[in-house]
């Protein structure tokens, strides 16, 4: 006679059935609630990177929701202008390309035909060109046509503005009360760990964000007066474009600002295109080898090679959003293991034997 099934096992066999059902079903959660989860975190981002200037100037005697709101104010309005400086200035030079494109390809092949003794043939190239604009007028058409579909998409832009600048706004404004809820579930010693993380992750994400702001500002006076002695047109436009984009969009923020102005100083002359192609890179060296590691030693005291790995990670699991949050998070992280976590010093050895480091 054969024994008898074990009183745990049916249990065992329906708790184990329950946790595989609960994970599922937490895998399904977060994959319908990845958007709204990466806004949170986004907006958790802008919260911290804002907050240093509430809190100057709530010690000054404004409240803290006002305090938020104008520093709303200020960016909301900061990015107001720059759109319209650079959707009118875009407009207005892919118009002029397209437009001009055979008369540009004349007088750049007979540039390069005299300089460098080429033989190119104008009436080719031209040719060419008269069928490339052909086709970037029809897409053009196509694109205006498909209205409902960008009145759209615009419409759930807005909506996921509206909602990262709530979130924001939250986050910042109620932040004290919003931490004291927190605590409030923890023991002392795990208050004074989440409090000390969350004074870190402030540092960092401020000390980011001012440190790219300040190498903006830097770059944009640098390659406005570049622009203006080569003769440049919308030389103020095209500097603050370079500065801005080449500091807060990540990996190739740095391309894409080049590309805009040498393209603008092609309608120009080839010539001028080229020495404002010379110039950005000659200030592309200057920055990364110069000013770049001097104002981001304090607030960024990562090796290039980790925060490039970073951003290439963070972009993978999170796309766009990630890539601007890994920079901040992972010197966050960097600087919470190096106030918590023990380390040794390092025995000599031929393989540890170089620079000292700094840490």
């Amino acid at each position: 006679m054969g024994e008898r099934m074990p009183g745990w096992l049916p249990r065992g066999f329906a708790l184990a059935g329950a946790m595989i059902l609960a994970f599922m079903a937490g895998l399904w959660a977060l994959e319908r609630l990845q958007g709204l989860l990466t806004l949170i975190l986004l907006a958790l981002f802008l919260a911290f990177a804002i907050e240093p200037a509430v809190n100057r100037l709530e010690a000054r005697g404004l409240r803290r929701g006002a305090a938020t709101g104008l520093i709303f104010l200020l960016l909301l309005g900061t990015v107001a202008v720059f759109v319209t400086l650079m959707g009118t200035l875009l407009f207005d030079q892919v118009t002029n390309l397209v437009n001009n494109a055979p008369q540009y390809a004349e007088s750049g092949v007979g540039w390069i035909n005299e300089t460098f003794n080429a033989t190119l043939s104008q009436r080719d190239i031209t040719r060419q060109l008269v069928q490339l604009q052909s086709i970037a007028s029809g897409h053009l058409s196509q694109i205006a046509g498909n209205v409902w579909g960008i009145g759209t998409h615009a419409i759930g832009v807005l909506f996921r503005g509206l909602g990262l600048a709530l979130f924001t706004f939250y986050l910042c404004a109620d932040g004290p009360r919003f931490r004291r809820t927190v605590c409030a579930f923890l023991p002392p010693r795990r208050q004074r760990d989440v409090l000390r993380a969350w004074e870190i992750a402030v540092d960092k994400t401020g000390g980011y964000l001012y440190s790219r702001a300040l190498l903006a500002a830097v770059s944009a006076l640098a390659h406005t007066c570049a622009l203006q002695l080569l003769g440049v047109p919308n030389a103020i436009t095209l500097g603050l474009f370079v500065g801005l984009v080449s500091q807060f969009v990540p990996t190739v923020g740095t391309y894409i600002a080049g590309t805009v102005p040498v393209l603008v100083a092609l309608a120009k002359s080839p010539g001028t295109a080229l020495w404002v192609l010379l110039f950005i890179i000659a200030y592309q060296q200057f920055e990364n080898y110069v000013l770049q590691p001097k104002i981001t030693a304090r607030s960024m005291d990562m090796h290039p090679a980790v925060a490039f790995g970073l951003v290439v990670a963070g972009a993978a699991l999170f796309g766009a959003a990630g890539a601007i949050l890994a920079l901040p998070a992972g010197a966050s992280i960097q600087a919470f293991l190096s106030a918590y976590v023990r380390r040794y010093a390092v025995e000599e050895h031929p393989l540890t034997s170089g620079p000292a480091d700094p840490a």
